[in-house]
């Protein structure tokens, strides 16, 4: 088998592999911080080669970048992810290892800066509109609130099943689009593709009986193959940034939430990374 997360290192990454291990806003179930490792050590089971896309990530310029050391502080940890995203090198696309869902907001923002036009597509189970959760503005539960805020109408969110009122209505007034399903109208569809767009995945989109490993598992999810052949869907979007967040390995011992997530991390890389060799 080909652990296709491994580090190595190369002169002209197309792909830059960061792992954010934090937690400290996890409200139910922590464990997310475990995360990076645990979706490295699955991808030594997953093939470097997609035969529903015939593409190898063997012709890609991977690096692995490592863990970065974050503070517990929501405001510090989110400043460190941007300056480690400021860092990359120029022209890669960044695929960011959660950690919980706050670690988006650094990301984001910080190509925000470079991509005037960033629409984020958030694939979730959950809202995360509340503007203030346990006395804090900055938390997983509020980090879609914070985005769509601060980018206005540039969020689309899906799959979303859960929620308080004041998240659905906020959802309604601030995101270009919000549904429990994986469907794009074809006018939001058309405007995405127009724009550069971060994807998030919170792997609590999937049906818990898919992905366990979770910290906030929501019944009534996506399977497997659902998520993933919408991700290959979408191969005409210009996506600048990614991330897998919200794995979390202490709750599911078989680790297959981990494997799981590096096969959505692999198709992912394949669908949106031209395909040249180094």
């Amino acid at each position: 088998m080909q652990r296709f997360l491994a580090s190595k290192e190369v002169s002209h990454p197309q792909v830059a592999i960061i792992g954010l291990p934090y937690d400290a806003t996890a409200t139910f179930r922590r464990g997310a911080r475990f995360a990076p490792a645990a979706i490295r050590w699955a991808s030594w089971s997953i093939e470097s080669y997609s035969p529903v896309l015939n593409r190898d990530l063997e012709n890609l310029c991977l690096q692995d970048f490592g863990d970065v050391e974050l503070p517990d502080p929501p405001e510090e940890m989110i400043e460190s992810v941007m300056q480690t995203m400021h860092a990359l090198p120029e022209g890669c696309l960044p695929l960011l290892l959660g950690g919980e869902h706050t670690i988006t907001l650094g990301a984001v923002r910080a190509l925000a800066r470079r991509y005037p036009r960033l629409a984020v597509l958030n694939l979730d189970a959950h809202l995360d509109m509340r503007d203030r959760y346990e006395g804090k503005s900055l938390s997983h539960a509020t980090v879609m609130r914070r985005l769509a805020e601060e980018l206005p109408g540039s969020l689309v969110q899906l799959g979303v099943r859960s929620g308080v009122p004041e998240e659905f209505e906020a959802a309604r007034r601030l995101c270009l689009w919000s549904s429990p399903y994986l469907f794009l109208p074809p006018s939001i569809y058309e405007m995405l593709r127009e724009r550069p767009i971060y994807l998030t995945v919170d792997i609590d989109v999937l049906d818990p009986a898919y992905a366990p490993g979770t910290g906030n598992p929501e019944p009534e999810g996506l399977s497997a193959h659902e998520l993933l052949r919408f991700l290959r869907h979408l191969q005409s979007l210009h996506v600048v940034g990614m991330d897998v967040v919200e794995v979390s390995p202490p709750y599911d011992p078989s680790g297959m939430t981990a494997v799981l997530a590096a096969k959505i991390a692999r198709e992912a890389i394949l669908c949106f990374v031209p395909h040249l060799s180094c």
